[in-house]
């Protein structure tokens, strides 16, 4: 695709996104790098009907309310050919931690899996729930809901039978797996795919297993699992750290894309400390913050620029079925 639009053309995205979220994606580098080539990014009011807003060639959001689902609705219905990214019945998905990596289980990629999990909706069912899976400790312990709010990122490390006692249901268990203490956060913007390293978990001995605490929430836990590492260790671990082929990365994205039906996206992936050729989705969240991965700009303007040819496709074949159309009216 071109790096720019033709002279004169502009592509006009309107963003609509709660107040915290929005310097997590809307930088002055981002807003010059893309005005540069043709592409303006324009606040919505969230105070004013969208219908009245405009015009836009496409709206980027991260809001999921009923009455903003209406406006979607209206807007779309009076703009045929706009692009929305992203519907928010796609988006709804990934807000549910029991079914958010159920899109993983459809790509046909070999050496990519999922970690064993559960849904617990009852103390009494815990041990059980774990059984049913074939499930060993360590677990983690996540919230279903799976969103903005502080609670979602509440997690726990359990380490025992005796940690069950401190977990409330309903929850969502899923077995630790060791990966070198190191987690790969892909982020996905259409067909542009950016991967990072960033450090995790520490690998869990079983003699840590042994003579640790019941349960451990993930704020508390930088004393375990070799997370008191200095910097120049935890740098030199991080330098270590080998990317995923990009080749592997890239089909991963395009696959899971397709599954999920979204543009926007991350997923935090781990390579199995057991087999250096297996790979785990651990979790994936909607329209994440770009804003901190380095050149995030170079990222997100040629996906803008997708959308645009794209709308530009969806325009020409309405004036090609309208005059279809009238010939046969004639």
């Amino acid at each position: 695709m071109p790096e720019s639009l033709l002279a004169g053309e502009r592509f006009r995205i309107g963003y609509a996104l709660a107040p915290r979220s929005v310097s997590s994606f809307i930088q002055d580098s981002l807003l010059v790098y893309a005005e540069k080539r043709g592409v303006d990014l324009i606040p919505i009011d969230l105070e004013k009907p969208l219908i009245e807003q405009g015009p836009f060639d496409s709206i980027f959001h991260k809001l999921y309310d009923a009455e903003w689902k209406k406006q979607l609705e209206e807007f779309s219905l009076e703009n045929p050919t706009a692009i929305i990214v992203d519907p928010i019945e796609s988006i709804e998905k990934l807000h549910n931690r029991v079914s958010m990596l159920d899109a993983v289980k459809q790509l046909k990629i070999e050496n990519l899996e999922i970690p064993l999990q559960a849904f617990v909706d009852s103390n009494e069912s815990l041990q059980d729930g774990i059984d049913n899976q074939g499930m060993k400790f360590p677990l983690i312990a996540k919230a279903v809901i799976a969103n903005a709010t502080a609670d979602a990122h509440q997690m726990s490390l359990v380490l025992n039978r005796d940690g069950l006692n401190g977990i409330k249901t309903p929850i969502v268990l899923q077995e630790f797996v060791n990966h070198g203490g190191v987690i790969f956060k892909v982020y996905v913007a259409g067909d542009h795919v950016k991967c990072v390293k960033r450090k995790s978990l520490g690998d869990i001995t079983e003699e840590k297993l042994e003579n640790s605490e019941n349960l451990i929430p993930f704020s508390l836990i930088s004393y375990f699992a070799d997370n008191e590492q200095s910097d120049e260790s935890l740098a030199k671990l991080m330098e270590a750290a080998v990317m995923p082929p990009s080749s592997f990365i890239n089909e991963v994205s395009k696959q899971l894309r397709r599954a999920l039906k979204l543009h926007l996206f991350n997923f935090d992936m781990i390579r199995d400390s057991r087999d250096g050729n297996r790979y785990q989705i651990i979790d994936i969240n909607y329209f994440p913050g770009y804003a901190k991965v380095p050149e995030y700009e170079q990222m997100l303007t040629p996906c803008f620029l997708d959308l645009a040819h794209q709308k530009r496709s969806k325009e020409t074949a309405n004036i090609d079925h309208e005059a279809d159309s009238n010939g046969h009216n004639s």
